[in-house]
């Protein structure tokens, strides 16, 4: 959530890998989880309310808890010094100082949180691994339960803002696997942190006064605001920026409450962010597509847009044979190259991509939620013969392509726009398929 579009978290969007944390990353920052169990929770009736109801900013008297007693109770020498500077920071903000020291209070240095911030790009996996979890047997019959059992709810938010339920159940069974993990890591000591660590300070301190502002407005409490080891809170996993930008209360009690064992609030806001960007009410994310034999592979680019009809003058079809509906124009996407199923991509694919950008993930979504209105699985084969590149191995491709003569304009480690560019470039002159997939025959050829 710039809810999202939290550029930093996402796993860049590859045709051929995906962070491994992809589906254990919440929207914006991180954690989602990899357990696939679900206990439906029964929900209030639904209110429907955009805005939350004007309250009081006033701050219950509690037990004077003064900086030099927050800085005591921490261990961390550098960290203690941290908090002293950000607290001005903070008040400069508008934070009241009474709202600081509870917010503050028994905070702690996380060391646990700065491994996992160290260690998201070691790990990988391909995009029909990714696909196996986050659109499994299980997790489909799970999100028929939670979608049944919330129907009334969901077609409400529908009905307000035109989000489709199966798509709104689709990010809820991905985020925290239908409220069954909403991350129990306390947020301000998480923010803190990370804040603290400096590597991204910037956008961590902007998102612990975010933090800090939630919990002066009431919405809740300190100890009940927590969520991922980055900073995503709720059902849905929003960090705290997009929260205040895009969360709404759904339920008319005066607060937007994405914590609360009720998600009306969390299933709302997620709908609203959708519905802010643009979101086609009747529009697919995608339809899986055939390619003709001799396909012209350069075609294959979010880039290039045609209507369904225009692809099917090229050959592109629909699985059943027939030109793809007129959905609005579309692109093709090639997740794992031309071995790989292939899409016609439509706007709220990219509308999806603003809770998180990774290919993987949106095409996750997507899919979950058409399966979970009753279609069946991805029709074409993966080549499931093939591993996803490590971190070192995508660095690696880059530096070999560069020297070769296709510059990816730099080496990150992530396969974007400038990688593919320069992976089609190399297929092209060496007479492969240019189909920009970062493969470890790729590899091993240009070695």
């Amino acid at each position: 959530m710039r809810v999202l579009s939290f550029v930093f978290c996402c796993a860049l969007c590859l045709p051929a890998v995906l962070s491994a944390q992809a589906v254990e990353r919440s929207i914006r920052p991180e954690v989602r989880p990899s357990s696939e169990s679900v206990t439906p929770v029964k929900a209030a009736a639904v209110t429907p309310k955009i805005r939350p109801n004007a309250r009081p900013t006033i701050i219950k008297k509690e037990r004077t808890v003064t900086p030099a007693a927050i800085l005591a109770a921490t261990s961390n020498a550098g960290f203690k010094r941290w908090i002293s500077g950000f607290r001005s920071r903070a008040l400069s903000a508008g934070i009241s100082p009474a709202v600081f020291e509870r917010s503050f209070r028994g905070v702690a240095y996380l060391p646990k949180v700065i491994e996992r911030d160290r260690n998201q790009s070691e790990f990988t996996k391909t995009i029909w691994e990714y696909l196996d979890s986050a659109a499994s047997d299980t997790r489909v019959e799970n999100g028929k339960t939670a979608l049944a059992a919330h129907l009334s709810k969901l077609e409400a938010i529908e009905a307000k803002y035109g989000v489709e339920k199966e798509v709104v159940t689709a990010v809820w069974g991905l985020e925290s696997n239908y409220g069954g993990f909403r991350g129990e890591t306390p947020i301000v000591s998480a923010l803190a942190t990370l804040s603290y660590d400096g590597r991204r300070g910037r956008f961590f301190e902007s998102q612990l006064i975010a933090a800090l502002k939630i919990l002066q407005a009431g919405d809740t409490t300190p100890e009940n605001m927590t969520g991922s080891w980055a900073g995503a809170m709720g059902h849905t996993q929003f960090i705290p920026t997009s929260y205040l930008d895009y969360a709404v209360d759904f339920t008319g009690d005066g607060k937007r409450d994405i914590w609360s064992d009720d998600p009306s609030d969390a299933l709302a806001s997620t709908a609203a962010y959708l519905n802010r960007f643009g979101w086609v009410t009747g529009q697919p994310w995608g339809v899986e597509v055939k390619l003709p034999d001799g396909f012209n592979y350069n075609l294959a680019s979010r880039k290039i847009k045609k209507a369904p009809s225009d692809w099917a003058a090229l050959g592109v079809l629909g699985m059943n044979g027939s030109a793809v509906p007129n959905h609005g124009s579309g692109s093709i996407l090639l997740p794992a190259g031309a071995k790989g199923a292939a899409f016609m991509v439509f706007k709220n694919f990219s509308v999806i991509e603003r809770y998180n950008a990774a290919d993987a993930y949106v095409i996750g979504v997507g899919h979950l939620s058409d399966r979970i209105r009753g279609d069946g699985p991805i029709k074409a084969s993966w080549p499931r013969e093939d591993r996803a590149l490590t971190f070192k191995e995508r660095q690696q491709m880059q530096r070999l392509l560069s020297a070769a003569g296709f510059n990816t304009r730099g080496v990150d480690g992530k396969i974007g726009p400038n990688t593919v560019s320069a992976i089609k470039g190399f297929q092209k002159a060496n007479g492969m398929i240019p189909d920009g997939y970062a493969s470890l025959n790729l590899l091993k050829q240009l070695r």
